[in-house]
C-alpha cells in the first residue's frame, strides 16, 4: 500500500482520527490532541495543523506499553506503579509515528517545524483519556490502536490535522 493510497485525517474538534485506505473500509480511532489547543509555534505545546507525512515509524516489535524516551525503547514496561514513580514524564508508549510538516512557513522549517518539535502519533497509558484534548502537543492513541495503525500504514503516509 503506497502512502498516496492511504491518508490519515485528524479531526481535532471531535478528537477522532480516520484512516482512509483505497479499496478498504475506513477505520476510526479516538484520539487526544493538545490540551493547549492548536498551533504551530515551537515551544507552544500545541498540536500543529495542516498537511503532514509520517517521516518515521519507530517501535516495530516493541511490547505493548513499552516506554520510549528520546525515541528509544528504554526496556521499561509502563505500569501504574511506574507512572506514580515518575509523575512528571509525558509517557510515550508502544509505537511512534513521527510527523513532518509539508507546508513551508506553516508547519515546516523555521519556528513552526513539526518534525523539529518532535510531534508524534503515539501510544499512551490506558488511564489517559481519549476523546478529549489532554496531550502536550502530540496525538495520543490507545496502545492497541497505535499498534493497529502502525501495521496499516507505510512511511510517507499523508496526515491532515484540522
Amino acid at each position: 500500500m503506497a502512502g498516496t493510497e492511504t491518508h490519515i485525517i485528524i479531526d481535532t474538534a471531535h478528537q477522532v482520527m480516520t484512516l482512509h485506505q483505497s479499496q478498504r473500509r475506513n477505520v476510526c480511532y479516538p484520539i487526544s490532541t493538545s490540551s493547549y489547543g492548536l498551533g504551530e509555534q515551537t515551544g507552544s505545546y500545541k498540536t500543529p495543523r495542516g498537511r503532514h507525512i509520517v517521516r518515521a515509524k519507530i517501535g516495530q516489535g516493541t511490547p505493548i506499553n513499552g516506554v520510549f524516551v528520546g525515541r528509544r525503547y528504554t526496556h521499561e514496561i509502563y505500569s501504574p506503579e511506574l507512572g506514580e514513580a515518575y509523575p512528571e514524564r509525558d509517557w510515550i508508549l508502544t509505537r511512534i509515528l513521527w510527523l513532518c510538516g509539508c507546508e513551508l512557513g506553516i508547519n515546516r522549517l523555521g519556528s513552526v517545524d513539526t518534525m523539529r518539535r518532535f510531534i508524534y502519533i503515539h501510544g499512551t497509558p490506558d488511564s489517559e483519556p481519549m476523546g478529549k484534548p489532554a496531550s502536550h502537543g502530540c496525538i495520543r492513541m490507545a496502545n492497541k490502536d497505535i499498534i493497529d495503525l502502525f501495521e496499516l500504514i507505510q512511511l510517507g503516509c499523508s496526515v491532515t490535522i484540522s
